[in-house]
């Protein structure tokens, strides 16, 4: 990626300290997602690795991952699948647990949002641990689609999460970079 790009979503990714508890750097990306350019230059970077890849859906993690998920979809002429927090989707679901770095959390998706062999492109605004995108990976499996990749705008790589990830066989793509929690 070239280092102009790198600059431009950075600079419009917004930080803020001791957030959501002290001493967490919270990133912040609804002020990229209000930068048209900077916005545009992201989906597009996220989806240009894949656009002859055979992807049929854009599974997106709540809440930031819709709204890049649908870009990105859009871009591939692809379906979208939501992945929610317990409880927000209306019909029959399946379900996986998994730890967040300040608890325990529960994710869903439809059972019929994949189908078996489908190609599956993950996404989101940001990998710290790694957690919420493993068990949305476990989902996606567990109804026999193929995760080709996850995809991030934003990874914090001391926290482990891109290591964790590809230890599940899944490739990870992020844009940016940020040094510490």
């Amino acid at each position: 990626m070239e280092h102009s790009l790198r600059a431009q979503l950075e600079t419009a990714i917004r930080s803020i300290p001791d957030y959501p508890k002290p001493g967490i750097v919270f990133r912040d990306i609804t002020t990229l997602l209000g930068d048209a350019s900077a916005f545009r230059r992201a989906v597009d970077e996220l989806v240009h690795p894949y656009v002859k890849s055979d992807v049929t859906k854009i599974a997106g993690i709540e809440a930031r991952g819709f709204i890049l998920g649908g870009a990105m979809a859009h871009q591939l002429s692809c379906g979208f699948v939501p992945v929610r927090k317990k409880g927000n989707l209306p019909h029959e679901t399946i379900s996986v647990s998994y730890e967040l770095e300040y608890g325990v959390d529960e994710l869903e998706i439809h059972k019929d949002a994949v189908s078996h062999g489908e190609r599956v492109l993950l996404v989101d605004d940001l990998v710290a641990t790694g957690g919420t995108a493993e068990a949305a990976i476990t989902l996606l499996r567990k109804l026999g689609a193929e995760v080709v990749a996850a995809c991030f705008v934003i990874d914090l790589p001391d926290l482990g999460g891109t290591t964790r990830i590809k230890s599940m066989g899944v490739p990870v793509r992020s844009l940016v970079h940020f040094e510490g929690k």
